[in-house]
């Protein structure tokens, strides 16, 4: 039997994140928030008074940044502790408590909105001229007021904001689910060995050669799954009706605009990554046909897509290796940049490893005085590319927070990915670019070949998913388990097509996908990348001048629209020529791929 997954309690110390930055306590936690109790009132205050001259509306927008920031820390500080183990029933009620302190938050500010939409736009330049200081605040007003028609009256955004908690149950029931309930039978290997199946042990064994594990993870996985197949259509049937709940209360003409305006981006954008990936098929039907080939097996099943295809090159990279490695990667990224990324390593920025009851997966969350990343780190070549992937998410963070006043500090999801995957794609170049050995390139060929696969290919199918499951919905169609298995199994057709093996168990894969509860987010995984390859190409190729072009674009927060910002590092999202170009790349690596080993 292999190791058993830790308690938290079995954690050295030292490979956990030190969630003391921000509040040295569970108790300082606690006396925070009652402490933030009486913001409620003082912010009721500031009703009907925002349209009354400048100083006002100054004050209630430094008074609300204020407020945010307390919120954000006590929201980021009960989330991780939760994650970190979801079967602790105390840091679940933390969670609970902050959420319900923010709904009504949130409900008491709700007058804000209409009552900075209503001001004319003439008082609104006096009040710019009357008190020059509001003009820090221009861009935010400016987004705000172009909102009118979205934006409801005093009484209904009250009602709007009651409804938040309502809203965000079947994402926090989802999360509960997938970290502390759901339960799989062990995987067992060709050699009659038991391994303990989580989800976070899952992408583990799917890699591994042992076919017969591979099988026996994949089926055990996705049967645990088919036994709530209902209840989890049900869950994801509820977040779906939420979003159209909001996009129709707020008169949007669906709930993919309404998702995507706040954050600036035209639904055009979304449907061109769907549009291009649907035109430049070919590339994925042709590299599966490859992994067929070059595995040598008379059908190739979902199981076998995640297999190095050159197993013998398989090793294993200890966490501290895996740093190294990443700073040594990203030293073209110059002193300042590694610097922080020593930082980071060196202060337990990083919850490392898997322990009974954590969030599977990875992630980066931009709290102060720093961010902080939760790892599930497996000793692989994957967990390395994870840990500069979230590492990237980190200090875009951490820029953005030092070189922005608190209301543009953050920067918008579109954006979010692209830091994080131009990292990756300058790991790979760098460790392609320092092999001379001929298996280890194909080995690091297949890997990368997989981050398109995985990243521009799969997260697409996700986001068209997730795209026509809303429209299946917004026509009144029920999003039952059948519906949504049979959708999800003809995609992956379209995506993979006939040169694999239509396993049924993969019908189910969409009840394990977190991301379906994040409102059209995952689209921006494919963007992101292709923005990435672009912008690592510039680094490498142009040297300072691309560099110092890209750490302004990671300094810049949001101080203004996501296309803007990705024009400052050199990349027009406009187009489809960066993700075209991606696809090309990616074609060109599947030519090699085959000449290495074909």
């Amino acid at each position: 039997m292999e190791e058993k997954v830790r308690t938290r309690a079995e954690i050295p110390v030292e490979d956990t994140w030190r969630l003391e930055d921000v509040f040295a306590s569970d108790e300082a936690w606690e006396k925070a928030l009652s402490e933030a109790e009486p913001l409620i009132q003082k912010g009721a205050e500031f009703q009907g008074k925002l349209g009354q001259s400048g100083k006002s509306l100054l004050d209630f927008l430094k008074f609300d940044d204020e407020a945010s920031l307390l919120i954000n820390a006590l929201y980021g500080y009960a989330s991780a502790r939760s994650d970190q183990d979801t079967t602790a029933s105390k840091y679940q009620d933390f969670e609970l408590r902050i959420r319900g302190y923010y709904s009504r938050y949130a409900t008491a500010m709700s007058f804000a909105l209409p009552e900075i939409i209503a001001i004319s736009d003439e008082d609104i330049e006096k009040f710019y001229r009357e008190c020059p200081n509001l003009e820090l605040y221009r861009r935010v007003l400016d987004k705000i007021r172009a909102e009118k028609p979205h934006t409801l009256s005093a009484s209904e955004e009250t009602i709007m904001a009651r409804a938040y908690e309502i809203q965000n149950a079947p994402s926090a029931v989802y999360n509960l689910f997938e970290g502390a309930d759901i339960k799989f039978k062990p995987a067992i290997g060709s050699d009659g060995v038991e391994h303990e199946l989580t989800n976070s042990t899952y992408i583990p064994m799917i890699e591994n050669p042992d076919r017969t594990l591979r099988k026996s993870a994949f089926t055990n996985l996705y049967n645990g799954y088919e036994q709530f197949k209902n209840s989890l259509a049900a869950l994801y049937d509820g977040e779906v009706k939420g979003r159209i709940f909001n996009a129709r209360c707020r008169n949007y003409p669906s709930i993919l605009e309404a998702a995507l305006s706040k954050n600036e981006v035209p639904v055009s954008v979304y449907k061109n990554l769907i549009d291009t990936v649907h035109k430049n098929m070919g590339y994925m039907h042709k590299y599966v046909k490859l992994r067929k080939k070059l595995l040598g097996v008379d059908d190739l099943h979902y199981y076998d897509l995640l297999t190095s295809l050159v197993p013998d090159a398989d090793r294993k990279i200890p966490f501290e290796e895996a740093k190294e490695t990443v700073l040594k990667a990203l030293s073209v990224m110059g002193d300042d940049y590694t610097d922080m990324l020593k930082e980071g390593f060196d202060n337990r920025w990083i919850d490392v490893y898997e322990n009974v009851g954590k969030r599977s997966g990875a992630y980066s969350t931009g709290l102060r005085p720093h961010p902080y990343v939760l790892l599930n780190y497996k000793d692989s070549l994957d967990s390395m590319f994870t840990l500069a992937h979230e590492m990237g998410h980190a200090l875009h963070s951490y820029l953005s927070m030092k070189n922005q006043p608190p209301v543009y500090s953050d920067y918008v999801i579109f954006v979010a990915e692209v830091a994080s995957t131009c990292n990756e794609s300058l790991l790979m170049q760098y460790l392609l670019g320092n092999t001379t050995d001929r298996k280890e390139r194909a080995y690091l060929i297949n890997y990368f070949l997989e981050q398109f696969r995985g990243t521009l290919y799969r997260q697409t199918m996700f986001a068209e998913f997730e795209m026509l499951t809303g429209e299946m919905a917004e026509r009144g169609e029920s999003l039952t388990a059948d519906a949504l298995c049979s959708l999800y199994e003809k995609l992956n057709r379209d995506y993979y097509g006939d040169g694999i093996y239509p396993d049924r168990e993969i019908m189910f894969e969409w009840e394990r996908i977190p991301h379906f509860y994040y409102n059209y987010y995952v689209f921006q995984y494919a963007t992101g990348f292709s923005a990435a390859i672009a912008l690592s190409q510039k680094i490498l190729k142009e040297g300072k001048p691309a560099v110092e072009d890209y750490k302004r674009f990671l300094s810049s927060g949001c101080t203004t629209d996501p296309i803007s910002l990705l024009k400052i590092a050199g990349v027009d999202m406009n187009s489809p020529e960066p993700i075209e170009n991606a696809l090309k790349l990616f074609g060109e690596l599947i030519e090699e791929l085959d000449g290495l080993l074909g």
